[in-house]
């Protein structure tokens, strides 16, 4: 049970929550930090604000988020997107912003601004994503929600898609952050009990280009801070508990325009070589820890080679059965680990598919 000192009191805030704002609104500045986690803060707004284009840049202290260093501290941060708070409701908004350096170019971990312009750059392929987020509840003592202090908890089988006590745990975190999501307009598309207890997975997409890394990283600042209301962790670490348990994956959904026309199996098949040629490549972008997830077991492939089939789920990228038939649709890179960055993840996919920015060295 966690210490009531790190659950936030809800029920007391509630009080406070329909005080009228005399027309002024919040908006929650939302970035990526140099440990690929989300970081926030709020300003005032004189308006109702409608359109990003009517936001202000604004600036933070790179230093303090390992994106720069102390003695030229200021990273800028630009507006790119705007939804409706679930938190604070009313004209309040989130806004999710890209981070700059003070010489006008892009902050090395802002991996959103090349992502964009190379699905400028295709848009033409009409490329649709959708990724399966896996993640694990944690108590303040580290250890999976729910398990015993001592020993652990019967062997999977039980727990994956679970209904009933002692099959899941923190069913009402989950529900409210699908909630919140749906709220916000993120486009959630379901959710499910994983295979190892205190494990969940939530689904964004269909996303056509550039859309998908925006929702899903919207995604995870709102699990986080639904989180906070119950005063549990959460964790995207691929492997949270070593042994016989099952590691935490962010399954990527690929599809385009010709892969979805009759006959669009053969342009999926086209693009399992050129996957395979770029392994390593796809590999190093695709989160910290992986190696220790993608071990050919738990339902993944092994880390140190390229393979794909129908229907197989111990395969680096799974073509699903009804996509076989069918004779089109999409196919499933199932190497990413739950922790990868989905900028880089669908530029990098984008890339191997159709080659990078014309004339110009991508920005690493």
């Amino acid at each position: 049970m966690a210490e009531s000192t790190t659950i936030s009191n809800t029920e007391n805030l509630m009080k406070y929550h329909d005080l009228p704002q005399k027309g002024f609104c919040m908006a929650e500045y939302i970035w990526i930090d140099g440990m690929n986690g989300v970081r926030s803060k709020t300003k005032t707004l004189d308006k109702k604000c409608t359109d990003v284009k009517e936001l202000s840049e604004w600036n933070f202290d790179g230093s303090s988020c390992g994106q720069a260093p102390g003695d030229n501290s200021d990273v800028y941060l630009r507006p790119v997107r705007i939804f409706p708070d679930p938190f604070r409701r009313g004209d309040n908004i989130l806004v999710l912003c890209e981070c700059w350096d003070h010489d006008g170019s892009p902050n090395k971990f802002n991996y959103r601004h090349d992502c964009a312009r190379l699905m400028e750059a295709n848009a033409k392929q009409e490329p649709w994503f959708g990724l399966e987020q896996e993640y694990t509840l944690l108590g303040l003592d580290g250890r999976p929600y729910g398990w015993p202090k001592q020993g652990f908890p019967a062997p999977q089988g039980p727990y994956y898609c679970g209904v009933g006590t002692g099959r899941v745990y923190c069913r009402d975190i989950v529900e409210a952050h699908y909630k919140a999501c749906l709220y916000a307009g993120v486009k959630i598309a379901g959710i499910n009990a994983e295979v190892m207890p205190a494990q969940w997975e939530f689904q964004v997409g269909p996303c056509e280009g550039i859309d998908l890394g925006d929702q899903l990283w919207m995604a995870r600042f709102l699990l986080h801070r639904v989180a906070e209301e119950f005063g549990v962790v959460i964790t995207f670490s691929p492997k949270p508990i070593p042994g016989d348990w099952n590691g935490a994956g962010l399954h990527t959904n690929v599809s385009t325009k010709e892969m979805r026309e009759e006959g669009g199996l053969k342009a999926i098949e086209a693009v399992m070589g050129k996957l395979e040629k770029r392994h390593v490549e796809h590999i190093a972008v695709y989160g910290e820890g992986n190696a220790e997830r993608m071990t050919g077991q738990h339902e993944t492939a092994s880390m140190d080679k390229f393979n794909w089939g129908i229907a197989d789920r111990g395969a680096s990228v799974r073509i699903p059965r009804q996509c076989a038939a069918a004779g089109k649709g999409y196919f499933e890179d199932r190497r990413p680990a739950s922790n990868a960055d989905p900028y880089q993840i669908t530029s990098i996919v984008m890339e191997t598919m159709f080659g990078g920015l014309p004339d110009e060295k991508m920005q690493k």
